[in-house]
C-alpha cells in the first residue's frame, strides 16, 4: 500500500514535445485538435450535425464549433480562432460540407 499523498506522475517529460518550448507545443497541440475534428467530421457523415456560431468579435473573433454524432450519443464543443477555423475549413473534404454548416452570428 503507498502512503498517502505519493501519486505516479504520468505523461510528463516525455517525448520530443517536452523539450520544445511552449509557444511550439502549443502549436503542435492545435493541429492535434484540428486533426481530430476533422476526423470526426467526416465520420460523421453529411454535416447536418454540425453548427458554428461566432460567440466574441473583440479582441479577437472566437467561434464555438458544435458536433453532434446521435448514433453515438455524442456532442462536442470546442472554441476556435478566426486562424484555426480557416485551417480547419480549408480541408477539401470539409469545404464540401460547408453548405449544411450554419455560421450563425
Amino acid at each position: 500500500m503507498k502512503p498517502h499523498g505519493t501519486y505516479k506522475i504520468t505523461n510528463r517529460g516525455r517525448g520530443t514535445d517536452a523539450l520544445l518550448d511552449p509557444l511550439s507545443r502549443s502549436e503542435i497541440r492545435s493541429q492535434r485538435i484540428l486533426q481530430s475534428l476533422r476526423q470526426e467530421i467526416l465520420e460523421g457523415g453529411d454535416g447536418r450535425c454540425l453548427r458554428i456560431r461566432q460567440i466574441f468579435r473583440t479582441p479577437r473573433e472566437i467561434y464555438r464549433l458544435e458536433l453532434e454524432l446521435p448514433e453515438l450519443g455524442y456532442m462536442r464543443t470546442t472554441l476556435l480562432d478566426r486562424d484555426a477555423l480557416d485551417q480547419l475549413l480549408e480541408a477539401d473534404e470539409i469545404r464540401a460540407l460547408a453548405h449544411t454548416v450554419h455560421l450563425e452570428e
